[in-house]
């Protein structure tokens, strides 16, 4: 048996089928709850936070709330996924946005939910700079080094909703259908698991075992009405313009779609996940440039869809565009997903159309010969179309 993260060795997976390291793994989680009763912790979700990425914070939120430990949930973009507001809305989900003077006197501790801090930079540094106990780190990525918590559970599974799914199964907490928050933090889980396994197409054993487990305790209305919504217009705009600017070669579909507002950020994935639907089409990458709602600031943002079991999207990435001077990663991912962000930094801004999009031009072609490179494709002399960027 391979020792665990928790005994402080190098090796951050932990074997599922292993019921001892998991039995391990439910006592020092516990027992870090214990010796924590009577604070307030602040659980960390991604920039951006998806499905899986809500739900295990309201999952979280819930465990700690039974050792009399209080809980803010805090992101520091945007959510604008239709599913994902209505996620929020429906099951009545807390959460907190990050600002700048947010104030983090009140907490002795923090959490990492579906991430181990590397998109979730802001919060980060302001933690760190603080110097607030890293307590927990619950993910099913590929492991970083960002952070280094007491307790940490790394998971080679679909969804980090299957990690928290294991925790109510193995009796951290007892889950009740007749409790209504409970039913709530159940039908959060089975949509964070079904989203990160693409409708369960990509879904590990473990990931099925913890749906059945969650079944017993949803509200099926509730998810329909989640899973139901429509895409937005906005959305729909990013797809087309996708499919207009797409470089397609060797199984790979690449797209740059210009600027985006930070409300349509979570356009970017629905357009990759709509570019791997093409024929003849393994792994899809679309990025774009985000700009903050001020105005002042740029993030390059791309994310990565893959049905090649042969493409490892954290490796892909993080070869491609490499790391920040402070030794940090841009991009990462798992098994069929990835994504990266890259601060454009001295030359964000700028209102001017005819200078963006000249630097849209520039960043859209870096971007392309980087990947180009990665696969092994030398760029034609013809540049694609690129339309003008929006903003």
């Amino acid at each position: 048996m391979k020792e665990n993260n928790l005994a402080g060795t190098k090796d951050p997976l932990i074997r599922v089928e292993d019921v001892s390291v998991q039995e391990i793994q439910l006592r020092q989680m516990r027992q870090i709850l214990e010796e924590c009763r009577g604070q307030r912790h602040l659980v960390v979700i991604q920039n951006y936070p998806d499905p899986d990425a809500i739900s295990t914070g309201f999952a979280h939120r819930l465990i700690a709330g039974t050792f009399g430990i209080e809980v803010d949930i805090v992101y520091a973009g945007q959510i604008s996924h239709p599913e994902n507001i209505a996620l929020v809305k429906l099951l009545d989900i807390e959460l907190r946005k990050w600002e700048n003077g947010f104030d983090l006197s009140p907490y002795q501790g923090c959490v990492f939910v579906d991430n181990q801090g590397t998109t979730s930079g802001p919060i980060v540094d302001a933690i760190q700079a603080k110097k607030i106990p890293e307590l927990i780190v619950v993910d099913h990525h590929e492991t970083q080094d960002r952070l280094n918590p007491k307790f940490k559970d790394i998971r080679k599974v679909g969804a980090t909703a299957t990690i928290y799914a294991s925790y109510f199964e193995e009796g951290l907490v007892k889950l009740e259908k007749s409790k209504k928050e409970h039913v709530m933090v159940a039908t959060a889980l089975m949509h964070g698991i079904k989203t990160d396994t693409v409708g369960f197409v990509t879904a590990m054993p473990e990931d099925f075992q913890a749906a059945a487990f969650l079944s017993r305790f949803i509200d099926s209305d509730l998810l329909e009405q989640i899973t139901s919504q429509a895409r937005s217009k906005q959305t729909m705009e990013v797809i087309q313009k996708s499919l207009a600017n797409r470089v397609n070669k060797e199984g790979y579909s690449i797209a740059g779609i210009g600027y985006l507002r930070c409300e349509d950020r979570d356009a970017i994935p629905q357009a990759a996940d709509f570019l791997l639907t093409e024929e003849n089409v393994h792994t899809a990458i679309v990025f774009g440039v985000i700009s903050t709602n001020d105005g002042e600031g740029e993030f390059l943002t791309g994310s990565m869809r893959t049905s090649k079991i042969t493409v490892d999207p954290d490796e892909f990435l993080k070869e491609v565009f490499g790391k920040d001077p402070s030794g940090r990663h841009f991009g990462g991912g798992k098994k069929t997903a990835g994504g990266f962000e890259i601060p454009i930094g001295f030359l964000s801004g700028g209102e001017d159309s005819e200078f963006r999009e000249m630097k849209w031009k520039v960043y859209n072609a870096q971007i392309l010969q980087k990947i180009m490179k990665k696969i092994g494709v030398k760029r034609e002399d013809k540049k694609p179309e690129i339309s003008s960027p929006t903003g």
